[in-house]
């Protein structure tokens, strides 16, 4: 669990150019999925989302800028979010999955790379977040829902059930959005 002091921020990361993983996945859930008919558009953004003592905004967009274990600026974008009110980069009427992979979603370089730096303890967390936006928005939930677990040929495509967890949201995405269930760990530093 975070202490007192801890903050709690998320780093929204997609590529500058088309996404060809995005890309792919549309035209997949579109021509084989019942639930990708009203599909309009997938985006997929890697979201990490770190818990400790972090600096202010500016400080912390130059640490994530700076370092390679977050993202690389010369081909991705990052927004930061700091707080549950700041609204995460999805549009207003769509519908957000966060693929993590079971267990492996610790990000433990960039932990000690961020104690190498400022000589703080970080927990950080990555997944996948897959937003989709449908034509028909009174379905979008069912059709997310539908489209994120793979149950077999013709249900599912974002998630693999046997090696992935999944947290759907609308557009208002949670923060923590992770479960913040441990404190950086010692070995972090390590």
């Amino acid at each position: 669990m975070p202490n007192r002091r801890d903050r709690i921020a998320q780093a929204w990361i997609e590529l500058l150019s088309r996404d060809p993983e995005a890309v792919s996945a549309l035209a997949v859930a579109r021509a084989e999925l019942d639930a990708g008919a009203s599909l309009e558009g997938l985006r997929r953004l890697r979201v990490i989302e770190l818990c400790g003592a972090l600096p202010e905004r500016a400080r912390l967009e130059e640490l994530l800028h700076r370092s390679a274990q977050f993202y690389n600026p010369n081909k991705e974008r990052c927004t930061l979010r700091l707080e549950a009110g700041e609204a995460a980069p999805v549009g207003p009427d769509t519908r957000v999955a966060l693929v993590t992979e079971r267990g492996g979603e610790r990000l433990a370089a960039a932990e000690r790379w961020w104690r190498g730096e400022t000589g703080e303890k970080l927990s950080a967390r990555e997944g996948v977040a897959w937003v989709m936006s449908f034509s028909n928005v009174s379905s979008a939930d069912a059709c997310a829902a539908e489209l994120a677990g793979l149950r077999d040929r013709a249900h599912g495509l974002l998630c693999n059930p046997h090696s992935q967890e999944c947290r759907l949201s609308g557009a208002e995405v949670p923060l923590p959005w992770f479960e913040v269930s441990e404190a950086p760990r010692e070995d972090a530093d390590r």
